[in-house]
Order: structure tokens, then C-alpha cells, then sequence
């Protein structure tokens, strides 16, 4: 059976460090496991707790079912002004409700990220952990920052260093483990 991970890359910018960390991070998967991106973070309107039972924004329905059906999620983010972009905030807010119930809840996650700072968003990726564990989610590891983002990814959008490409297995591995570990308990 194939496990199947939803990915999210908190930059709305197609050609953003953390869209490429997760296609790196998809190259390192299993034979038998696939990593499906949400592509309409930029769609997904305000949280509005109104909308929240029956989702009239089809962005929402789909982030929703995504998340839902994937045996795991793996998020990578750039860190604005010190945490996370608000309009990856805002998607986890709707992820998460109705409370107790939302499709985050007891979902296996990893946390990436890549900025151009010599921390590599490591900030952002702790609140980021903070967040999903409010929000029922199992967070996995303790994920990567890849620092010096600009000078890490080669031409075909794969990590150019070595080391940052074990330590991303070691992630997608952990995650993959987490997985099986969450579908034997069901």
C-alpha cells in the first residue's frame, strides 16, 4: 500500500527555498511512498469561524481532504519577521477546526525549513512545532533548517551538500516511520 504525505511550503513563491526543500525532501521518499503539495496556500481566504462547518472556499475544502487522506504531512517554512508566514498560519487554522476534530488531529508532521539567514528559519520552524502540537497534530523529530539557503540548492533544485541530503532522509525516514507506527495503532 502506498503511504502517501501531504506537503505544504508555507511561500506563496513558486520558486521559493522551502518549495524546493520539499521536492528534495520527494526525491528521498520510499519506493512506496509519494509526496502530493498543496499548491493554493494563496487561495485559502481568512480563517472566518462562520464558514468553519461547511467551507464555502474550495481552497479550504481541499487543504482539508489533502491533509485528511495523507498518512502524513511534511511543511516546510520560511520564517518572516522571526516565525511563520501568517498565510501558512491561517491555512493551519482552518486545518485544525472544527477543535478536536480537524484533519491535523493526531496527524504524524515534519517540520523543514530554508531561509537565507545562517539559521535557516530555525525559529520559525519551533513556533511552527508549537503550533501543530496545539493543534492535536504528533510532530515528528526534530526536523532541518537549512541555512545560507541561496548557496545550498544546486540547478536541478536538489541540496547540494551531503550532509543536509542525510539529514533531509533522516527526516522523510522519520516521518515514514511515524506513519507506520500511526497506522498499526488504528
Amino acid at each position: 500500500m502506498t503511504i502517501t504525505i501531504a506537503g505544504i511550503a508555507g511561500s506563496l513563491r513558486r520558486g521559493s527555498f522551502n518549495r524546493m526543500l520539499l521536492y528534495a525532501a520527494a526525491q528521498l521518499l520510499p519506493p512506496d511512498a509519494e509526496l502530493e503539495v498543496f499548491d493554493l496556500l494563496d487561495r485559502v481566504p481568512p480563517f472566518n469561524e462562520d464558514w468553519e462547518a461547511d467551507p464555502a472556499p474550495l481552497a479550504v475544502a481541499r487543504l482539508r481532504a489533502l491533509i485528511a487522506d495523507a498518512d502524513g504531512l511534511l511543511i516546510a517554512t520560511p520564517e518572516y519577521n522571526g516565525s511563520i508566514p501568517g498565510q501558512l498560519k491561517n491555512a493551519l487554522d482552518w486545518a485544525s477546526r472544527p477543535y478536536g476534530a480537524g484533519a491535523l488531529q493526531d496527524k504524524p508532521v515534519a517540520v523543514i525549513s530554508a531561509s537565507p539567514s545562517p539559521r535557516g528559519a530555525a525559529g520559525a520552524a519551533a513556533d511552527l512545532r508549537r503550533i501543530l502540537t496545539n493543534t492535536g497534530a504528533s510532530v515528528v523529530g526534530s526536523g532541518l533548517a537549512v541555512p545560507g539557503a541561496f548557496g545550498q540548492f544546486r540547478r536541478d533544485g536538489q541540496l547540494a551538500d551531503p550532509d543536509l541530503v542525510r539529514q533531509l532522509r533522516t527526516v522523510t525516514g522519520d516521518l515514514i516511520q511515524a506513519v507506520g507506527g500511526s497506522r498499526a495503532a488504528a
